[in-house]
């Protein structure tokens, strides 16, 4: 089972994050105690958007939908 996340910084509101992971307590952990060098420097991050996939590869594949430009509008229109 695999989680895609939306992440939006605490400090800097206008920065945000999609990633995915198996366990989302211990990825934001991650992210808030500066483990990501993607996110290290916007901390600490709030969960905006968590959606859990059964498939693996169903959440890989929404992860790089949400990555690409049209999914970015989507997100920005939807969630954030």
């Amino acid at each position: 089972m695999k989680y895609v996340y939306l992440l939006q910084s605490l400090s800097v509101p206008e920065q945000r994050y999609i990633g995915i992971t198996a366990n989302l307590d211990e990825r934001l952990r991650t992210h808030n105690a500066g483990g990501s060098p993607h996110t290290s420097k916007y901390r600490p991050w709030k969960v905006v958007l968590h959606l859990c996939f059964q498939d693996d590869q169903r959440a890989v594949e929404f992860e790089r939908y949400l990555k690409s430009g049209s999914g970015h509008a989507f997100a920005k229109k939807r969630f954030w």
